[in-house]
């Protein structure tokens, strides 16, 4: 069993997407070893996929208004409302030898991952490829990928307690997309733990849940370490890209 690092952080959108793009530019050089983070995003933010054309997907009137922080990931996949009381976001960042070079594959494996932190919660839960997972029908987690020539990361999500009232709001979620899942809002289309268990879990709770979870799809030992310096550096030269309109609204 190999052992892979594991950093816990809270921090502003545009760190954490400047440190995820940071591990994977690093991971790509094999310069790093292969790291999962947990996070939290604080203050509550708004990230859409790469290929994402921002005005058709966010609300940008009622972000704006309520001075709620969006940006633009590396990773493919939808819109997520990064809820600071109530999701988890992910990402690992590894080398694609460990995991799988088939797409598909790896997706299964980190997503598997997510079911058996569920299963550490008392609930049962279900992988829908490509990149979602559900209970009971409806969305508890969303995972997206990007990929260099040695190296992928994956981001994905964990809702614990979102508001999913604030979620509809900022969310601009195509009809065609809640159709297709046979749903009229969203609403009927997500869920959370809370929601589940008719309780809010605590946040470390769930965190514990996902490192086992991590640890046991992946058959890994997860080791709690610290930024490197290297990281940190770059990771702060590429904030003001997440914060740049240039990046932000370039589709």
């Amino acid at each position: 069993m190999s052992s892979w690092r594991l950093i816990i952080d809270e921090a502003n959108v545009y760190y954490n997407m400047a440190m995820d793009e940071t591990l994977l530019i690093l991971r790509e050089k094999g310069l790093i070893p292969n790291t999962v983070r947990i996070y939290i995003m604080r203050p509550s933010a708004v990230t859409i996929g790469y290929f994402q054309r921002i005005k058709d997907v966010l609300n940008l009137d009622y972000l704006d208004k309520y001075g709620i922080d969006y940006t633009r990931r590396i990773t493919g996949g939808g819109a997520v409302y990064h809820d600071q009381d109530g999701e988890i976001t992910y990402s690992i960042t590894t080398d694609i030898d460990s995991i799988s070079k088939n797409i598909l594959e790896s997706y299964r494996k980190i997503c598997s991952g997510i079911v058996e932190a569920l299963k550490e919660l008392g609930v049962k839960a279900e992988y829908k490829p490509i990149n979602d997972i559900v209970v009971m029908g409806k969305k508890i987690s969303g995972n997206a990928q990007t990929r260099r020539r040695k190296a992928l990361m994956q981001h994905g999500t964990l809702m614990y307690g979102t508001n999913i009232d604030i979620l509809a709001k900022v969310l601009k979620p195509p009809k065609e997309k809640l159709s297709s899942h046979k749903a009229k809002t969203i609403h009927d289309r997500v869920t959370t733990l809370e929601k589940i268990l008719g309780y809010k879990p605590r946040k470390e709770d769930v965190i514990d849940a996902l490192i086992k979870g991590f640890e046991k799809a992946l058959r890994i030992r997860l080791v709690r370490d610290n930024y490197w310096k290297e990281e940190l550096e770059l990771a702060n030269s590429l904030i003001d890209k997440y914060r740049s309109k240039e990046w932000i609204f370039k589709r």
